[in-house]
């Protein structure tokens, strides 16, 4: 059997345990002793052009101006660091025995503390703890922690940590700030002089300020750069030249050349994972230049009481923001609400919709490009559209509507359409401010009744163009990924990826190629010779749109390449005479549309189209009566669109001069022929804007009368209209014009008002009258006994 084991040997096997067990304590302590993060500090939020270059910073939660480190530190700055506070760095483990017994030395030399043997892995652990009191047991702490640090992090990871964190006087902390705020530039475009005044600043930032104790800062800075020339750095010419360059002074202001861009992102913070610097996609010159061109236009428009403006430049293929100019700059007066971002802000779009219903009914096949839409005076309940000029067309081409900005043909083509379809509509293209229902809106959707975004609006157009850019790609279907939101920060914190594309679009590619065609010659009725100053050397597809109140003016430009969105006004939504898309928002879109790059035309489609034989007159598909037909080149679903209504075979005698019928013309003797008749109330506006329209011929005498469709037209007032009638300089209550139309131009048409006759009209229709208030009704009736009548209101006070 075994013998027993001796008392000194169990002694040692005890001791071994006991020191086995501590040694395994002591490790695990020394593991856990550093924090998972060493620094909780707030940061700026940064935000850097395409090329890293700072477009604007806002100061730290604490009131630091701390940006977020940089994961990259510059070479000139490893160089002056390690050469001025820690020669070894690359040799210790966090710990340099050297550095401290010579420090240890000094201090006893010196009878006081006149040196330090931290390094930079202590120094960041010093800067983490925020424990200002030197004392040995923290000197001891600190070196353990260093130690610590070194076994999980690199030699540059450490850097990165005291370059991102370091003091540099006053509230700036961290490499970058101190660059931008002492020398207006990055890190990265430092000069070795610069540098070097930089990297003595940590070591006594309260002492050594760039404002004051120059002649210290000065000797410690040139003190470095000889050292950096006998460790080899630089050479002696160079020394000596950074000797020369001027020490940094007060603290520079940092750039704001995107301030509203900025501010976008920190209300976004949250959906962007939290971080606080982003590199976005802006373009650094051109935000400048827009930035420049909206204060010059600014700068007069403000004579008129119009204070703020913004605009937005995108790149159609990828969504990417180019400039994003959301106010003027004008932060010393509080008046002027700049510091407002009105690309985020909802306002009224005034026509900016319009190519947007226009695209929908193409795509859906309710309408060619040039059918005519009716322009004369229309109620629907309370609600009386007007155009922008007052006047009337009686019918219009659709595309000509569009260009000119015509407000009745556009609430046409939406009563057609239907508002909660055009609504649902705008909501699967990008419009997210919708936020009532579709009723509340109605029919005033289409002339701004509704409030948009820039930010919305402009992306909603990217959209469409980037749909036409890749329909030879798709092969002409839509692709619905194809409509996103605009994106200002490039990967991996995309904004694009904030809001989801739906998966169905009602539009198509040849029906917006064909809204882009009609948009490339916008004017607004009564400025047409406005338009023609913006002369281009490119195609631009643009629309202006002015809202209720001369409160908001819009104008949106877009080609195969950019979208521009501009818009001038009140932030508190005070209108101003003037204040109108074409006069204010124009000039600024051709302005800056000068500063980018021409581009070609989108090309005809070559997919998803059809050849449809159409009406030469309506503009509708033709029918079998239409005697002038030409085949074009339509959207898809041109073929669905209905056959011309306005084209019908009247019968003729054999003169050709009068109508007539069985009853008074034998059939051998007629002339059967085609003609283009509009309804009473269009013909009436239609043939004094168009000399070659042709009224029907009269019936020929002694045959009876045999008119079909609408003969007689009340134009003013509308049904239910309800009607003030302002005092005149006189002080008596001025006359209301009421106005009728007959088809035929002989016919005599009796009025009464209330059942009391009070007149006859022949050729020209219309009647001044003075009703008393109240309700009454009108009553028109012909020769041949037809009649028609209409209820109206007189009221005593204006209508609020």
């Amino acid at each position: 059997m075994f013998s027993s084991i001796p008392a000194h040997l169990k002694n040692v096997s005890i001791r071994s345990r006991i020191l086995y067990g501590s040694g395994l304590v002591l490790l695990v302590w020394f593991w856990q002793s550093l924090p998972g993060k060493l620094f909780h500090d707030p940061t700026s939020y940064v935000i850097e052009d395409a090329e890293g270059n700072l477009l604007s910073a806002s100061i730290a939660a604490d009131g630091q101006w701390r940006f977020p480190p940089s994961k990259t530190v510059p070479q000139k700055f490893i160089d002056c660091i390690t050469t001025f506070e820690d020669k070894r760095f690359f040799k210790h483990p966090g710990v340099d025995p050297i550095a401290i017994g010579r420090a240890i030395w000094k201090d006893i030399r010196n009878g006081q503390a006149v040196q330090g043997g931290s390094t930079l892995t202590m120094q960041v652990i010093r800067i983490s703890r925020k424990d200002k009191k030197r004392s040995i047991w923290n000197k001891i702490r600190e070196s353990i922690l260093a130690v610590r640090l070194e076994c999980t992090y690199s030699k540059k990871e450490i850097l990165a940590l005291y370059a991102g964190y370091a003091p540099f006087g006053s509230n700036v902390v961290g490499l970058d700030a101190a660059a931008w705020r002492y020398f207006g530039r990055s890190p990265e475009k430092l000069s070795w002089g610069e540098m070097a005044a930089l990297a003595v600043l940590p070591n006594s930032p309260a002492l050594v300020h760039p404002g004051r104790n120059r002649d210290v800062l000065l000797k410690k800075r040139n003190s470095l750069l000889d050292k950096l020339q006998e460790a080899g750095k630089i050479d002696l010419s160079m020394c000596t030249l950074a000797k020369l360059e001027p020490l940094p002074g007060e603290p520079l202001a940092l750039p704001q050349d995107a301030p509203h861009l900025l501010q976008r992102f920190i209300r976004e913070n949250k959906l962007l994972g939290n971080t606080t610097t982003i590199r976005t996609t802006i373009n650094g010159a051109l935000q400048k230049n827009v930035s420049r061109i909206v204060a010059q236009h600014q700068s007069v428009l403000k004579g008129n009481g119009i204070k703020n403006a913004c605009a937005l430049v995108l790149d159609v293929e990828t969504g990417n923001v180019l400039a994003y100019v959301g106010n003027i700059s004008d932060h010393d007066n509080k008046d002027m609400e700049s510091d407002v971002d009105v690309i985020a802000a909802p306002r009224s779009p005034g026509s900016a919709l319009k190519p947007v219903l226009y695209a929908s009914m193409l795509s859906d096949g309710l309408i060619l490009p040039n059918s005519i839409i009716p322009d004369i005076p229309t109620q629907i309940g309370s609600y009386t559209p007007k155009n922008f000029d007052l006047g009337y067309d009686g019918a219009v081409p659709a595309s000509r509507a569009l260009a000119r900005s015509l407000n009745i043909p556009a609430v046409k083509l939406l009563q057609q359409y239907k508002y909660p379809r055009f609504y649902e509509t705008l909501q699967q293209c990008g419009i997210t401010t919708l936020n009532r229902t579709a009723d509340t809106y109605g029919l005033s959707l289409i002339l701004g009744g509704c409030e948009v975004t820039m930010w919305d609006l402009a992306g909603l157009y990217a959209s469409m163009a980037r749909t036409v850019n890749h329909q030879t790609r798709d092969h002409g279907k839509l692709d619905p990924s194809d409509f996103h939101p605009p994106n200002y920060i490039t990967s991996p914190y995309s904004t694009t990826s904030i809001q989801h594309p739906v998966s169905t679009i009602p539009l198509d590619a040849t029906s917006i190629w064909f809204t882009f065609q009609a948009m490339q010659e916008v004017m607004r009725p009564g400025e047409e010779g406005l338009w023609q100053q913006f002369s281009s050397s490119q195609k631009i597809a643009w629309k202006t749109g002015t809202s209720f109140g001369f409160r908001d003016g819009w104008a949106i430009g877009i080609t195969p390449r950019n979208v521009v969105a501009v818009w001038v006004g009140n932030t508190e939504g005070e209108g101003r005479p003037g204040l109108i898309g074409v006069q204010t928002a124009a000039p600024i879109l051709f302005d800056i549309f000068r500063l980018l790059p021409n581009t070609n035309w989108w090309p005809k489609p070559t997919y998803n189209y059809s050849f449809v034989p159409v009406c030469r007159q309506s503009g509708y598909r033709a029918n079998i009566d239409c005697p002038d037909v030409d085949t074009l080149f339509m959207p898809p679903n041109g073929t669905k669109v209905p056959l011309c209504p306005y084209h019908k075979i009247i019968h003729l005698d054999a003169t050709g001069t009068y109508r007539v019928n069985e009853s008074c013309e034998s059939p051998s003797s007629m002339q059967h022929r085609s003609w283009f008749i509009l309804t009473p109330a269009m013909e009436f506006y239609y043939k004094q804007h168009n000399a070659d329209y042709h009224t029907l011929p009269p019936f020929k005498p002694g045959c009876s009368f045999a008119e079909t469709g609408k003969v007689m037209e009340i134009i003013y007032p509308q049904p239910e209209a309800r009607i003030y009638v302002p005092l005149e300089l006189s002080g008596q209550r001025g006359s209301t014009i009421f106005t009728a139309a007959h088809r035929r131009q002989e016919a005599k048409i009796f009025w009464s008002l209330d059942d009391a006759y009070i007149g006859t009209t022949q050729h020209f229709h219309q009647l001044a009258l003075n009703p008393s208030p109240g309700k009454h009704i009108i009553t028109l009736v012909d020769e041949n006994g037809i009649s028609i009548s209409r209820e109206f209101e007189i009221l005593e006070k204006e209508k609020n």
